[in-house]
This record gives structure tokens, sequence and C-alpha cells, in this order.
């Protein structure tokens, strides 16, 4: 098995494009609850990967000293709730965050956009769902890890087996080290890294809204 790839530029093709690419985007949610927009050639689902994925994790990288959470000696985190909370250092990082969080933000909403369609409701009604029509901001967090390699590998299990609690998740995964996995049919499914990739995964409120489909 293999978590479903699939081409979100199509949505803008033709209109057999757009049929195919939809029906995708419905398999990914109903049966998966997870599907990967990779980036053939730049930011075709809005986000640019090579000069901004890029510049985040370099920016990361060059980071690690200064994070929050500097004490943990396996795990660097930021964990951003708003566009006012961020590391003082590297002062690159604050502009590349900004970039890569509307960016990220859009593709958000084109995904439920497709969601909308799919479920025959109306456009921005997965939306609205998340910001009481309008009368509040929804809560959008950024969560940013850096894992160090680990002496003993043969003693970390990783995280436990979780359902994420929100809504729309996008997660980019590093291409050169794997370790996601997705439970299908009772089955662990490695999800293979894919360079430039955006990972979408439904969450519980996307399940509670849908009403479990």
């Amino acid at each position: 098995m293999v978590v479903p790839v699939i081409n979100f530029s199509k949505l803008d093709g033709t209109a057999a494009e757009r049929a195919e690419t939809m029906a995708q985007i419905d398999n990914g949610c109903e049966e998966w609850g997870f599907f990967q927009l990779p980036t053939p050639g730049g930011g075709v689902h809005g986000v640019e990967p090579v000069r901004t994925l890029e510049g985040l994790m370099a920016a990361e990288r060059r980071g690690e000293a200064a994070a929050p959470v500097d004490d943990m000696d396996w795990e660097d985190i930021f964990y951003l709730h708003d566009d006012n909370q961020w590391p003082s250092k590297p002062p690159e990082f604050k502009e590349t965050m900004r970039e890569y969080r509307a960016a990220l933000r859009g593709l958000a909403e084109r995904v439920m956009e497709a969601m909308d369609e799919n479920l025959g409701l109306d456009k921005g009604r997965m939306r609205r769902a998340f910001t009481g029509d309008g009368r509040h901001a929804p809560f959008f967090g950024t969560k940013v890890s850096h894992y160090p390699p680990c002496p003993r590998p043969d003693l970390i299990t990783g995280l436990r087996a979780h359902t994420d609690a929100g809504g729309v998740i996008l997660l980019f995964q590093d291409d050169r080290v794997g370790g996601l996995q997705v439970l299908r049919g009772g089955e662990w499914v490695d999800v293979q890294p894919l360079a430039d990739a955006i990972v979408v995964n439904t969450g519980n409120q996307v399940e509670v809204l849908s009403n479990g489909r």
C-alpha cells in the first residue's frame, strides 16, 4: 500500500484532470486520512519549496542554540501560535517563518475547499467552521522540530501511535530521513519521503465535521 500522491496543480487543469484530482483527494481523505502533495518544478500548491522550505530548515539549524527548550538534549522544538512568537536568533528565521506560514494557510484553505466540494457542502463551509463565520481567527499553530541522531536507536520507539486533534494538518517531512507511518486497515504503512512535498492529514475535527466520512 502507498499513501496517495496527488498533483494538486491539476485542480486548475482540464475538466477531466480536475475531476480525477478531486476523486483522488476524496479517496485520500476518506480511505486514508492522508495524502501527499508534491511540488514538481516549483510551488504548484502555493508554497515555494526551494527558497522557503530550504531557508526555513537552514534558519532552524542555525538557531538551535536559541531554541526555547534547548535544555532537552534529544529534540529542539519551536511551537508558534501566532506571528508574534519568534526566537530572536537568527534574524532571518522570523521572516522565513512568516512567509512559510502564510503559504501553508493558503494551502490549507484550498484543501478545505476541495473537501467542501467532495462532501457536497457550500464553498467555504469547512473554513467557516473554524472561524465562526468570520467572528474569530482559527487556531493556527506551527511546530518546527529538529531531532539529532540518536546514539541508541534500538532503545527508541519514536512517538506513540496517535490521531491529530486538529482540523487540517500540513507536514513538511525531511526528504532524507523517513519515519512517518500511517495506520490503514490494521497495517502500518511507511510514508515515503518526497522532495519538496507536503503531507496532508485530516484531523479529528474534520472527521467530526464530515460526520465520520
